[in-house]
């Protein structure tokens, strides 16, 4: 009996035990994950490229920085990319040299110009001063008759360097030479932006450069462009191609059509036989002038001088007047030669023909080629010759019209091609 209750009071303890522990069990909580944010590592140039709409190209593209030559990473840029990036480097340290040398030649024009009539007229009044004072004045007049003889003979040195050089017409150079360089410029720009270039435009953007170079030299000694030809020849700075002639037939396509052809073909008779031949008339016509006043300005400074010369060997009041008379000829002469820019006027000319000429070849040898697929579009050149022309499409049809008109009846063509000049 002993034993039973005993057992009976461990089974009982054991069972109150079990209860109070699944009384005060506490159940167990949840596992939480806490997971730090992980970086988004920056895209690479290559992934970025081929990133379209949220969507990368899966084609994986080794990159390595260190041992890639740049080149070979961006495997989109071709190599014609690079070397004209490279020409238009050049071309902009030549458009900073030709702006910075024309601005220095126009102050050479300026100054040149100032000085010499200074100096001249200066001589002028000392010899006035000295006829006017007489014979009997002694040690004085001589000193002005020497005063007066030297600096007629300075300025007649200067006056014959300033018009062999012709600085208004230098300055024009330059003018030119700088906005050919930012048209040849801004052409590469547009051709980088829509289009895909190959070593055949990077040959001719370097044919472009070289030829500008030869066109507007900026030395003085040696390679200057002679200011006196003996008559007008347009400006050439643009390469010279030979343009294959062909007689096949050609088809209507690239923007192209007969009726386009022929009003090309008459456009550019009309730039010949008007435009062109007005130009180089004018061009003659300043050059002649230019002539005369580069030859008159030294001859009456000269003249001046020997006439301030007899004055301090004869004492004649003739010689004073001669030399007095002579200098403010020749300031008048200078000023108008050098102040009105005859020879920029001349320069001008010059320019405007070669513009002429190379519209007219531009026409010719997209004309001439045969394979309307290697010519530009058609449309496109039509619109560019009219803008460059000043006029719009129908007044471009109606000029090659009356071009047509004129030449089946025989009679002039009263119309110009040009609008702009």
């Amino acid at each position: 009996m002993a034993s039973l209750h005993a057992s009976n009071f461990l089974l009982s303890s054991s069972s109150s035990s079990n209860q109070i522990r699944a009384a005060i069990s506490i159940p167990k909580l949840p596992s939480v994950r806490f997971s730090a944010p992980k970086l988004r590592q920056p895209k690479t140039q290559s992934e970025q490229l081929n990133s379209k709409d949220g969507f990368i190209n899966t084609i994986p593209i080794q990159s390595n920085v260190h041992s890639t030559p740049l080149v070979q990473q961006t495997s989109s840029v071709s190599m014609a990319t690079f070397q004209l990036y490279a020409i238009l480097e050049a071309i902009a340290d030549r458009v900073e040299m030709h702006n910075n040398i024309g601005e220095q030649r126009e102050n050479w024009n300026t100054l040149l110009l100032n000085s010499i009539n200074m100096i001249t007229l200066t001589a002028a009044t000392m010899a006035g001063v000295a006829a006017a004072t007489g014979v009997g004045a002694g040690v004085s007049v001589m000193g002005l008759n020497l005063a007066s003889s030297v600096m007629f003979s300075a300025a007649t040195g200067m006056l014959v360097l300033m018009n062999k050089i012709q600085p208004s017409q230098l300055v024009e150079e330059q003018r030119n030479a700088t906005r050919l360089f930012k048209q040849l410029q801004s052409q590469i720009k547009t051709l980088l932006a829509v289009g895909s270039p190959c070593q055949d435009d990077v040959n001719d953007a370097m044919e472009k450069v070289l030829a500008l170079d030869k066109a507007y030299p900026l030395p003085l000694l040696g390679v200057m462009l002679d200011k006196f030809p003996a008559s007008l020849e347009p400006a050439v700075w643009w390469p010279t191609k030979q343009s294959p002639n062909s007689n096949k037939t050609l088809k209507n396509n690239n923007g192209w059509t007969k009726e386009l052809e022929m009003e090309m073909r008459e456009v550019a008779e009309v730039i010949k036989r008007k435009d062109s031949e007005d130009y180089e008339r004018l061009g003659n016509k300043a050059l002649n002038m230019n002539k005369v006043l580069a030859t008159s300005g030294p001859l009456l400074t000269g003249i001046a001088a020997l006439g301030s010369a007899f004055m301090v060997s004869s004492n004649s009041p003739w010689a004073a007047t001669v030399a007095a008379v002579a200098g403010a000829l020749a300031s008048a002469v200078n000023t108008f030669e050098h102040g009105g820019q005859v020879g920029m006027v001349f320069e001008m000319y010059r320019n405007n023909a070669g513009f002429f000429k190379l519209m007219q070849e531009s026409i010719e040898s997209t004309l001439d080629e045969c394979d309307v697929e290697k010519r530009e579009n058609g449309e496109l050149f039509e619109m560019k010759v009219a803008l460059q022309l000043g006029r719009s499409l129908s007044e471009l049809r109606d000029v090659a019209k009356k071009s047509s008109y004129s030449r089946i009846e025989g009679s002039p063509m009263d119309e110009f091609a040009s609008k702009l000049f």
